[in-house]
């Protein structure tokens, strides 16, 4: 298995286990953090890997966003001449283009056949919030906070948070935290529905998050699938046009062998036995 500088990567019972591996360091999100996520979540995606993904940290902090690395990278959000920041359009089209590769990685998270379930511990600073925000479930412990930190660098949060935060919690939330740059409690945080629920260790988050995973994948894969599709369609679509939408996917995906395989295993009291979503096909 391929080894990251960023991340572990451990599969199992149909679960892909990502796990932020920088704890030390804070789990900055450094050059490598935006190579290494989009390739193992489109590898996972491409191959079918398994039927669920979910996404944790280690140390005392779950992230604490963007590695000032970055801001200096070449063709990064500072540059290195910032004379030449401010008057040449070219570079200023290449630097909208480079803001646009850091929101793909979050993206993958979102175009990724499988759910996508976060488990957050301590701080989910900047570019933490871009991430989860991403993902099809949030949990997190007693201990942790979100900030949308980009205010207090004097600059907006561009990678994520916005779009999605929208559709995720109250837009008088949105604004207080991007305003004012406040810290969000995990007790607000279930509140007002960013996070599904909280966990008083880390161990025992991680317990709880794996086992909803493996629930998820022991249910249809394809329906798993259709799902997750189904659901950021209508969040992104008018009533109607989810709903011609969701009988045009029906009529091409329906799978009688998984109802009757549901059926089946029911009668007999047994675990249903289903087929895995097929690898993406990437050449002819």
């Amino acid at each position: 298995m391929t080894t990251y500088t960023c991340f572990d990567v451990d599969i199992s019972d149909g679960v892909v286990h990502i796990v932020l591996k920088r704890g030390d360091a804070l789990n900055t999100m450094t050059p490598a953090f935006w190579q290494e996520l989009p390739e193992i979540v489109r590898r996972i995606d491409d191959e079918a890997e398994g039927r669920v993904i979910v996404i944790s940290s280690t140390g005392k902090h779950f992230t604490a966003g963007m590695d000032f690395e970055v801001f200096g990278a070449s063709g990064g959000l500072m540059g290195t001449d910032s004379a030449e920041a401010q008057s040449n359009g070219q570079r200023r089209e290449s630097l909208r283009g480079f803001v646009a590769m850091l929101q793909d990685t979050f993206s993958a998270l979102e175009a990724v056949r499988m759910p996508v379930l976060v488990a957050v511990q301590g701080g989910c600073i900047g570019g933490g919030i871009d991430m989860i925000s991403a993902a099809d479930i949030r949990y997190c412990t007693e201990d942790a906070f979100f900030c949308i930190q980009e205010i207090n660098l004097g600059m907006v949060a561009d990678v994520g948070t916005f779009p999605r935060l929208a559709h995720l919690i109250p837009q008088g939330w949105i604004r207080e935290m991007a305003y004012t740059g406040r810290r969000l409690s995990a007790d607000k945080a279930k509140q007002i529905g960013l996070v599904n629920e909280i966990y008083d260790t880390q161990e025992n988050m991680l317990k709880a998050v794996l086992g909803t995973a493996r629930e998820i994948a022991a249910k249809a894969p394809l329906a798993i699938s259709g799902s997750k599709t189904m659901i950021n369609y209508a969040r992104d679509h008018s009533i109607r046009d989810s709903l011609d939408y969701i009988a045009t996917w029906q009529a091409g995906m329906f799978q009688p062998a998984d109802i009757m395989e549901s059926v089946a295993a029911q009668k007999e009291k047994r675990e249903p036995n289903y087929l895995d979503l097929r690898p993406i096909k990437k050449s002819i």
